[in-house]
């Protein structure tokens, strides 16, 4: 096979990944990554040694691709649409990885804050920085729906499912929980929209065995 994801489930940038491969019904050898085991860790790092994932290798090509935002871009080039995760015009594109840096900065990472410091040993939280990461999140929301109500379309950018799509579900997801967006109604449809979505829908579903890893108490919406 030519593709292997080295990937976990529950990874919010791993999920974003495999959006895109189930939207293209990509092929790959699944390769789920345990940082926790020493081999696994070894192998992951052999390849990237930053030692984060998602990381894509085209074994056919001898390529190793890291960053979910790359993989995403590097699979719709060698599996193109229609449409295309990422458009051909160049003010579309923009626009689409304008989204797609807005979900991956200003809603997973200040997302991520709140989660880690959950897992931090006892006298060890930053409460001023989760503080601080939950107002960037309320703005996140607010800036989102301006986006969602004026784009003219059922997604992120408009009218088609792109990349900003498969930044946006995961995102939205966990973001929901640390700091709900209700009250946000093109927000929300738009959430609903997304969780409908089959690629969407399958990530959430491999995910669930692995809700015990997270920190914080799921909404009974989410069970």
């Amino acid at each position: 096979m030519a593709y292997r994801l080295y990937f976990h489930p529950f990874s919010s940038f791993c999920q974003k990944v495999l959006i895109a491969l189930y939207e293209r019904a990509v092929p790959f050898e699944p390769t789920i990554v345990d940082l926790s085991d020493a081999g696994q860790r070894a192998e992951l790092e052999a390849l990237w040694p930053m030692t984060k994932f998602p990381v894509l290798r085209d074994e056919a090509r001898g390529v190793t691709i890291p960053e979910s935002s790359l993989i995403v871009e590097y699979l719709d080039r060698a599996h193109p649409g229609p449409p295309p995760l990422v458009p051909a015009d160049a003010d579309a594109a923009l626009e689409v990885r304008i989204l797609d840096r807005f979900f991956d900065q200003y809603v997973q990472a200040p997302m991520n804050k709140v989660v880690v410091d959950r897992l931090r040993p006892d006298g060890a939280g930053d409460a001023w920085g989760v503080e601080d990461s939950r107002r960037q999140l309320a703005r996140a929301w607010d800036i989102a729906e301006a986006r969602l109500a004026g784009n003219g379309g059922p997604w992120a950018a408009g009218a088609e499912f792109t990349l900003a799509d498969c930044a946006a579900a995961p995102a939205l997801f966990y973001g929901n929980i640390v700091a709900p967006f209700r009250g946000h109604a093109w927000l929300e449809a738009y959430y609903e929209r997304l969780l409908a979505r089959p690629s969407v829908a399958r990530v959430v579903e491999e995910a669930r065995p692995y809700r015990a890893l997270f920190p914080l108490e799921w909404p009974d919406s989410y069970r």
